[in-house]
């Protein structure tokens, strides 16, 4: 983890700074998206990822998934101040780490190159399902579902095959069963 600048993110002797993901469900409106991630630069802390879209479109809700790192202390402040906002209507928060929670990321990648190599991409790719979207002669768009560090080791297995272009989500997550977000 790079060293950071701000005052928040600096770890006591006892506090390790872990990832942790938190789902916040807001209005769907003009300027919420803004005022929850100035929330976390007005206050130096780091977003690692971010993935937002409207979920209930008749109640205007819209989630917003944010992966973070922090301490203990910084993530339970960073959630108190997320309940502040006016147009957030519920704050969950987990570990990356949590066995309960399916986290995933989507990637698109664009390979470029004769058919045996988009065919080697695509039985490097096998594991996860991969979709192809779109397949010329000589190049290939590809889908596949994933976790975070898996789209890093694809994206690095991949670049001898062709790989021109990389395009992520952020990460999505969400609860094993029927338990739901509280």
């Amino acid at each position: 983890m790079p060293k950071s600048k701000s005052a928040y993110s600096v770890p006591t002797k006892k506090e390790k700074p872990e990832t942790y993901i938190f789902v916040v469900w807001v209005d769907n409106e003009a300027g919420v998206l803004a005022r929850v991630v100035g929330l976390f630069s007005g206050r130096g802390y780091n977003i690692e990822s971010l993935a937002v879209a409207e979920v209930d479109a008749i109640k205007n809700i819209s989630r917003i998934t944010i992966v973070t790192t922090g301490t203990p202390q910084v993530i339970d402040q960073i959630k108190l101040q997320l309940t502040k906002l006016v147009p957030v209507h519920k704050v969950a928060e987990f570990q990356r780490e949590d066995k309960n929670v399916i986290f995933k990321e989507m990637a698109l990648f664009k390979v470029v190159g004769k058919r045996n190599k988009i065919e080697k991409c695509l039985n490097a790719c096998k594991r996860f399902n991969p979709i192809i979207l779109d397949k010329t002669k000589t190049s290939a768009v590809i889908q596949i579902t994933a976790l975070r560090r898996e789209i890093d080791k694809m994206n690095k297995k991949l670049k001898p095959f062709g790989l021109i272009s990389t395009s992520r989500t952020g990460a999505v997550a969400m609860t094993r069963g029927a338990k739901i977000f509280n």
